[in-house]
This record gives C-alpha cells, structure tokens and sequence, in this order.
C-alpha cells in the first residue's frame, strides 16, 4: 500500500500549527480513509485560513474551460484559480498577506495537458520571492514513473496546457514536476516535496492499492488517465472526445465517421497495446450534442506497450486520410489562448500538424519527436524522488 503525503503530514503536523496555511485542493486530496485534508487539517488544529481550487473547481462541479464563479459551500475560504481570463490562473497578491505555507494536494494524472500541475507551477510563479513555503504533498503518478512519450514543448506555445517543459506523458510526480520548475525557472521559492512511501516508479495506479477518485468531470477512471495523453489531443479536432457519454477519451466519434470503415484502417496500421472496436454514440452535451455520431472504442490490451500519444496521432492521421474534406482542426479560443489552434498548443508546436496535413508517413512522424524523448530522459532523473 502507497502511503500519501498527506497521510505521512498527519502523523506528525505539530511543526504546521504555528502557520498561516493556504490549502490548494480538490476532491482528490483525501487521507487513505477518504477523509478530506481539509477537515483533518482542521481536526489538528492547523490555521487554515483559505483554499485555492483548480480548473472544475472543489469538488469538480464544472467542466472543462468553464468559469468556476460557485463553489459548493464548506466552512473555509475558497477561492477559485480557474475564472474567465487568464489573469484568474494566479491568486490574488491580497490573499497572500497573511499566508506563510502553502501546501499543494491534488491528484494529477501524469499528462502535460492537465491542468493542476500547471496551477502548481504559475502558483510557485506568483509566490517566487516571497517569503511563503510552498509544500507539495505528492501522490503517485497513475502511469508510471518510467515511460516517456512526446515532443518537448516550444516555449512561444506556452499556454495552460503548456506551462511545464515536459513532453505529454512525462512520467514524474507532483513533487517531482515542482522541483524540475523551480530548477529550469531559476525560481525564489522555499519549496519543499512530502514525498510518499511505498511507491515505485514501475507502478501503474492499481499496484498502489489506493482508491481512484476522478480528479476531474471527465477522468472517472484510471484508464481514462491511461489513455488521455493521446486522446485529449482530440478536443483540438471537430471530432468528439467522448465528453457528453460515460467514458469520454477510451472513446471518439463524429457523424462523418464510418466505423467499420476506421476500425479496418486502423487494425492495417498494427498499433500496439490496444484493439478499436467499431461503435455509435449520442453525446448529451458538448460536441454533437443529441447527434448519432460514428465511433470507435479503445480497449487497452497491454497498458504497457501502450503508446497513447502515438495513438492519438495515429488516429489523428487516419482520420485526415480517410476524411479529409471533413476533418478540421479547430482554431478558436482554447484555454484563454487564440494565437495557435488547440492541437498546437497540446502538441507544443505546429509541427506534427503540418506533418499530418502533409500526409508525411506515420514512422517519419513518429521519430520526430525520438530525440525530446532521449533528452528529457536524461534531463528527468535529476528530479527523481523515487526508485
């Protein structure tokens, strides 16, 4: 069984009861009991005196890219670092008067693209030079500490989704991320990492032992988180990532789609780790709201082998194959940024777009990106917490 940072703070919280503490937090920041930091932090007697939430907010009440203007009321301060611009990502300096710990404790899911880490990061960018510690209570990464997948990032692509310099799965934890920014960003922050004890950087998230509650709307289970580094790619297309139906990202659809047509196209491919099976859907909401779309389901046979960045670029590519009159790649506003389309942005660059319009062949793309992966490897491991 994993032991959390939080479980670990609680054993021992004497050294926190003389601090000003801020709480960034959401329903994922439970004990092993599923008992909520902050009623326990409360129960020991520690001066809570605000809670910041993420994007979807405390309790993960809204979906993506919605303003989070309510939360559901609990007896704290709570203050959302997710509104309508993005000037809402960063606390306000007045909240910050009389804090002097902020501690971080949310579940992340091992993707660039999610966006907890990210508020990590411009959090510790806001507080850089003050005198605030920043604690970060680390929690396992649900893929695993070892696989590396994707390009790195260019830095004129930074967005929410591109605040870290990490490739779309990256393989390190909470605490681990913290350090590699505050290092790479030469911050002035008194950071300090809680780290687990039990985990293993071979561990996916059912080795842990531990209760998977969805961090967000749309990440009801560990296989959403498996296959999410490929498949959020898809919120940059006209094609439904599943939001709207009971397991959004294992499927995609739009109305153009042929399904049996797809699945054949994508079995010649020989992609490893997973089967496409043929299917339809009816999102209740988002894209194609109340429309029969054509789709296809990911069945992860081997989680791994499983490259799900490539997946989603194989699909991506096989979709502008067999459709291209119809597949778009959307350009409209796409987490507070409108100078790049979404896909851009998750990608990091314009690059494997370009490829895709291109019909480039599908090994060319793949390699493109071989070199990021061996850097990051090498540059990764100076940030390990765990063996």
């Amino acid at each position: 069984m994993v032991l959390n940072g939080l479980d670990i703070l609680l054993q021992n919280p004497g050294p926190l009861k003389k601090r000003n503490v801020a709480l960034i937090a959401n329903q994922t920041s439970v004990t092993l009991n599923l008992k909520y930091s902050w009623l326990e932090l409360r129960k020991k007697d520690i001066n809570l005196k605000v809670i910041f939430s993420p994007e979807h907010g405390l309790f993960s009440t809204e979906q993506d890219q919605v303003a989070v203007t309510e939360q559901p009321g609990i007896d704290c301060n709570v203050i959302s670092l997710y509104g309508d611009s993005a000037s809402s990502l960063l606390p306000d300096e007045s909240l910050l008067q009389n804090i002097d710990l902020v501690i971080f404790d949310i579940q992340d899911i091992g993707s660039r693209y999610y966006t907890y880490s990210n508020t990590l990061a411009l959090f510790m960018e806001a507080v850089s030079g003050l005198d605030i510690e920043v604690l970060v209570l680390d929690r396992p990464n649900p893929l695993n500490g070892i696989t590396v997948e994707g390009p790195l990032p260019d830095p004129a692509y930074r967005s929410f989704v591109g605040i870290l310099p990490v490739p779309p799965r990256h393989s390190l934890t909470a605490g681990e991320l913290a350090l590699l920014y505050l290092d790479q960003n030469k911050l002035d922050v008194n950071l300090r990492i809680l780290s687990m004890k039990g985990w293993e950087r071979s561990m996916h998230f059912p080795d842990t032992g531990l209760h998977w509650i969805g961090p967000s709307p749309n990440m009801p289970t560990w296989q959403t988180a498996l296959v999410y580094p490929g498949m959020c790619l898809f919120e940059g297309l006209n094609v439904s990532e599943g939001r709207g139906t009971t397991t959004p990202f294992l499927h995609f659809g739009a109305p153009f789609i042929e399904p049996d047509v797809l699945s054949t196209y994508l079995a010649s491919i020989g992609i490893e780790g997973v089967l496409f099976r043929p299917a339809y859907f009816k999102p209740s909401f988002h894209k194609y709201t109340g429309e029969v779309s054509g789709a296809m389901f990911l069945h992860v046979t081997d989680p791994v082998t499983f490259a799900a960045f490539m997946t989603g670029i194989a699909i991506t590519a096989a979709l502008h194959e067999l459709y291209p009159d119809q597949l778009e790649f959307l350009r409209e506003v796409y987490e507070f940024n409108d100078r790049f389309p979404a896909f851009d942005l998750l990608c990091g660059s314009s690059r494997l777009r370009t490829m895709i319009e291109n019909n480039t062949p599908l090994a060319e793309i793949r390699a493109s990106w071989a070199d990021d992966e061996q850097e990051f490897l090498s540059i990764k491991q100076n940030y390990h917490l765990y063996h």
